[in-house]
């Protein structure tokens, strides 16, 4: 073993769930770390399975394999059905803003699965973004200032998102009498 080498000890074992490619790549990353070479790789990715993963790796025959790239084969192309369904940019279209649906809410429910979509277009991502909004005064605000990159789209919906969580702010702690004007004022002039 090389000197000063750590195990990880962040990575959960894969018990055959999920993306195989994935956790190929974050053991791999995470051994990189140790300069870790090919016995090495070999002989710990089994401590990082469990379960029917586990039972897979148990039963190759000893000595069949002679690099930690054979064995991500083997291991990746053996659990591919166990891989979740990728949505496509298509299955974006279907996710509209709610009506009552905060735009931030909205936004991390959309850039969740948009980043699962593997390349995705820029332009794609953009249009069905907008096209997802519930009919608002951000909408009619987007449609005339027509960001073309999601970097604009993002900066002039950072904006809204302000304006909806003080509106949500000023919902909670409405003012009383008590309290001064000049938060009335404000509250009232947001909304």
């Amino acid at each position: 073993m090389p000197k000063n080498f750590n195990l990880p000890t962040t990575l959960k074992p894969y018990e055959g769930t999920g993306d195989p490619n994935i956790h190929v790549t974050k053991f791999h990353s995470m051994m990189f770390l140790n300069s870790a070479f090919d016995p090495i790789l070999c002989r710990y990715f089994p401590t990082f399975l469990d379960g029917a993963t586990l039972l897979w790796f148990s039963s190759l025959p000893a000595g069949s394999i002679s690099i930690f790239q054979e064995l991500a084969d083997l291991f990746t192309n053996n659990f591919t059905a166990s891989k979740f369904y990728v949505h496509d940019s298509d299955y974006l279209s279907t996710i509209k803003q709610d009506q009552h649906e905060s735009l931030l809410d909205y936004m991390m429910m959309f850039n969740k699965i948009a980043m699962e979509i593997p390349n995705l277009n820029p332009d794609i991502h953009l249009y069905v973004l907008k096209s997802g909004l519930h009919p608002s005064k951000f909408h009619k605000t987007i449609t005339v200032a027509k960001p073309k990159t999601l970097a604009e789209f993002r900066e002039k919906a950072i904006g809204q998102m302000k304006i909806e969580e003080l509106r949500q702010v000023c919902w909670i702690n409405k003012p009383t009498q008590s309290k001064e004007d000049d938060q009335k004022d404000l509250c009232e002039s947001i909304n």
